[in-house]
């Protein structure tokens, strides 16, 4: 069934490039309208320029650092004053920071990765929550990682932002549960990004998948007919699965 968003409204963080890139144009695809929230305006033009010629759905672009935890707050206040409800929220910008024995991360590099994969995305939720709740099937998507339950070595600080992130999202599933806003991770496994190469330098890319072929099977998790709630999608195995206690 072709997934259509027609009249309704998205943002999505990270949207300058890598998958936040391809998951926005693929919901301007099925007809929404996209707030694209990046830094980098260049490549948020350019984003823009691709959903123009493609035809369908619009973009409204949001230079944005998200350190700027009050200018996360304006967002949701302009999203309000311009659409009065918020359909969908993919929460998918994040930094690497270091990849490195966890003695030896410089503090400044963890603040770092707190801020913007953790609180960022906290202060994202605060301001959206809201506008998601006055939509007829609201859904949010926040990204992750397997390195949140694999926790390697030298990858602690990133994977601890992922795990807390994911415990954010379940806890806000369970608050959400009895409305018809749907609220679930996504996992993208192993993709053909910057920040992968960043991770793992001597990685053939051309191994792994193009980050427009994962944005096609995550783009579905905002279809007003989705049932699940407080899951993990995987994209490689384009699965959900759920969470259990420790054995």
């Amino acid at each position: 069934m072709t997934l259509d968003l027609s009249g309704r409204v998205a943002v999505v963080t990270g949207a300058s490039r890598g998958i936040g890139y391809f998951v926005a144009k693929e919901l301007a695809a099925a007809g929404a309208h996209v707030v694209a929230v990046a830094r980098t305006v260049g490549g948020l033009e350019e984003l823009d320029d691709r959903i123009k010629a493609d035809g369908r759905g619009q973009a409204t672009l949001v230079p944005l650092d998200l350190a700027d935890m009050a200018g996360i707050d304006r967002l949701g206040g302009a999203i309000h004053e311009r659409w009065g409800k918020l359909d969908i929220l993919v929460a998918n910008a994040a930094v690497l920071g270091v990849i490195s024995p966890i003695g030896h991360v410089e503090a400044k590099t963890f603040e770092k990765v707190m801020t913007i994969n953790v609180t960022a995305t906290w202060r994202l939720i605060r301001s959206v929550d809201p506008l998601l709740r006055l939509s007829d099937a609201g859904r949010a998507i926040i990204m992750s990682s397997n390195a949140a339950h694999s926790a390697r070595a030298f990858w602690a600080p990133y994977a601890a932002s992922k795990a807390a992130v994911e415990t954010m999202m379940r806890s806000w599933a369970q608050e959400t549960e009895s409305l018809p806003l749907r609220v679930n991770a996504a996992d993208p496994g192993a993709t053909r990004t910057a920040m992968r190469a960043q991770a793992m330098p001597g990685e053939d890319p051309e191994t792994l998948p193009h980050p427009s072929e994962i944005a096609k099977r995550i783009v579905p998790l905002a279809s007003p007919q989705l049932k699940e709630t407080g899951l993990i999608f995987q994209a490689k195995h384009n699965r959900f699965v759920a969470y259990r206690q420790p054995e």
